[in-house]
């Protein structure tokens, strides 16, 4: 039996999220767990629902004039969004 090197726990889930490949949906995932940190509780109030799908950023907003706002903003809300996760992970924002 070889002997190995110990790793740390937080070392070993991350080497299973990448050899899985488990680590790109477990980032969209944190997009939308971060999304009321980012955007504040006054836009969050009126989302309605959001979700990620390879790579794009579907959001239900209530409000009309909150959608045309968003929609004005969305490559910074882009760069923030995947700023806050650590790598490019939301290429296009879809907003109804």
């Amino acid at each position: 039996m070889k002997r190995v090197e110990p790793m740390t726990v937080g070392d070993i889930i991350t080497k299973l999220l990448r050899e899985d490949n488990i680590e790109r949906q477990f980032d969209e995932q944190k997009v939308v767990y971060l999304w009321p940190e980012i955007v504040g509780q006054g836009i969050n109030r009126y989302t309605v629902s959001r979700y990620v799908k390879n790579g794009v950023l579907y959001l239900h907003i209530s409000s009309a004039a909150l959608r045309n706002e968003l929609m004005m903003s969305r490559t910074l809300l882009m760069k923030r969004l995947n700023e806050a996760v650590g790598g490019e992970v939301i290429h296009d924002i879809v907003i109804r």
